[in-house]
């Protein structure tokens, strides 16, 4: 069994390795139900037991592969999150949707307002099989994702959300909450005015990309609010290296990436660690990181992460580990 991390100051207590359900939701090309089931086996028998899907991956088809894995073992032995902020509903079938191949035959909208919370979560019990959830993450509010539009979403996760995911954490419908983001700006806003357990930030706090340091990071630590890590190979580039075609934030990286990762790769390759090794250690390394997700549909890029974490640090590595900012201290 791997080692467990407190979440914030709730009695959640996840495996500082995840498994990050994306792929099995056919992210980018089809996986079969047996494929999905081998590599849930693999986390499983690696010891893994913190498992975070949501109803984006493949329109609820991640979350009812994981809740088919799941729903064998004992609900006590297993820590599971999933997301709300989109709502589902029967729709038409389709081949794509959002960059998720052959997705169920749902609709979606967002909607961050206490009912559509609730909406949200009580569809994703259903798929999971299960009557409540570990760790409930409010997934891309921001303007990244919603622009304009982001104003009036906040409006209704202010006037109604929150109060909601507070309501059901008293009920025990969920033991934990807090964002799900690939942004920064709107965590530091909402932490300060109202209690986060968790952030579970994609992409802004990697070897590559460390911009949670400005002020996310020394926040966090302040309001007690764990970091969990997402993203961690900022879309590829960091475990592919600066290669042609590599994509950096779910796009082909610019030429001034490259030229990033490349200045990176050489340190790594001075002190004799591989540069996805050393994303992979320097994630999961960082104070105050209660897990790292490793999201994958194959089990042999599974493996090959665990086994890069397995491996012993060079010294002369932790020089790039220091952290360039630390705020708040």
């Amino acid at each position: 069994m791997r080692p467990r991390r407190q979440i914030g100051r709730t009695n959640v207590r996840v495996t500082d390795i995840s498994f990050g359900a994306s792929g099995i939701g056919n992210m980018g090309r089809t996986v079969s139900d047996r494929k999905a089931d081998e590599v849930l086996q693999c986390a499983w028998n690696a010891g893994i037991r913190y498992f975070d899907t949501a109803p984006h991956y493949g329109r609820g088809r991640s979350e009812q592969r994981l809740g088919s894995f799941l729903k064998s073992k004992p609900r006590e032995d297993f820590v599971l999150s999933t997301k709300v902020g989109r709502v589902l509903s029967p729709g038409q079938a389709m081949s794509e949707a959002d960059g998720f191949v052959d997705p169920l035959p749902n609709d979606v909208r967002y909607d961050y307002s206490g009912d559509g919370i609730e909406a949200s979560l009580e569809h994703s019990f259903e798929l999971l099989q299960v009557r409540h959830a570990d760790i409930v993450y409010v997934h891309d509010i921001g303007t990244d994702t919603h622009g304009a539009a982001n104003e009036a979403h906040m409006r209704d996760f202010r006037a109604t959300g929150i109060d909601r995911l507070r309501r059901l954490k008293e009920k025990g419908k969920i033991n934990a909450f807090g964002l799900g983001v690939n942004e920064t700006r709107v965590c530091i806003d909402l932490l300060q005015e109202t209690d986060l357990d968790a952030i579970l930030l994609a992409g802004r706090l990697t070897l590559l990309d460390r911009e949670a340091e400005d002020r996310l990071v020394g926040l966090c630590r302040a309001r007690e609010t764990s970091l969990v890590l997402g993203g961690i190979f900022n879309s590829g580039i960091l475990a592919t290296g600066p290669v042609e075609g590599a994509w950096f934030d779910y796009a082909p990286a610019s030429s001034e990436i490259l030229e990033k990762v490349s200045a990176l790769k050489v340190q790594t390759d001075a002190v004799g660690i591989p540069l996805a090794t050393a994303a992979l250690h320097f994630a999961h390394r960082y104070p105050g990181v209660a897990s790292v997700l490793l999201g994958t549909a194959k089990v042999s890029s599974l493996r090959r992460n665990l086994d890069a974490l397995s491996r012993e640090v060079p010294p002369a590595c932790m020089k790039l580990f220091e952290r360039h900012k630390l705020a708040a201290s």
